[in-house]
């Protein structure tokens, strides 16, 4: 008997965005590597890492993203109170991870993926259109995306 290629059900695509030098490659590395580092070299064009977590019983690995800060990614500068009331008004939970110390970093991602999974349980997130960011049971190296495996044939090493 084969194991599978991956240990995982999902992946989930994150993307960290913001100004030069604001923390988006410590909040990466924090997460990734659970180690806090306060001062991390810059990112040049976009590097990522990832994570495997347990997400409502199931595996699930979070890619996350990290921009070098560029001007197409640039976001609006926004204060604390503009950003909880955003969170508030669209149904979303507000939490502060700063990268100076490393704090909340691992419940932010977490408490992020579980929204995701239950946007995937609860049939709001179509895990067919490309922009969800998220992919279901990838497929094992050689096969096609979303191609079923045919069954092995009885006394067949195929």
């Amino acid at each position: 008997m084969t194991t599978a290629p991956y240990n995982y059900s999902y992946i989930f695509k994150y993307i960290i965005i913001g100004d030069m030098g604001v923390g988006k490659s410590c909040l990466l590395h924090q997460f990734t590597e659970k180690k806090f580092m306060a001062d991390c070299p810059h990112t040049i064009g976009v590097e990522f890492g990832t994570r495997i977590m347990e997400v409502h019983g199931q595996k699930v690995k979070l890619q996350i993203w990290d921009t070098a800060g560029q001007e197409r990614f640039r976001a609006r500068d926004v204060t604390y109170e503009e950003a909880k009331q955003f969170a508030e008004e669209n149904g979303e939970t507000f939490r502060q991870a700063p990268s100076s110390r490393g704090e909340n970093v691992e419940e932010a991602f977490l408490e992020a993926a579980k929204r995701i999974y239950q946007n995937i349980q609860d049939g709001s997130l179509d895990l067919n259109a490309a922009e969800s960011g998220v992919q279901h049971k990838p497929a094992a190296p050689g096969t096609r995306l979303g191609a079923e495996n045919p069954p092995a044939k009885e006394g067949c090493g195929c």
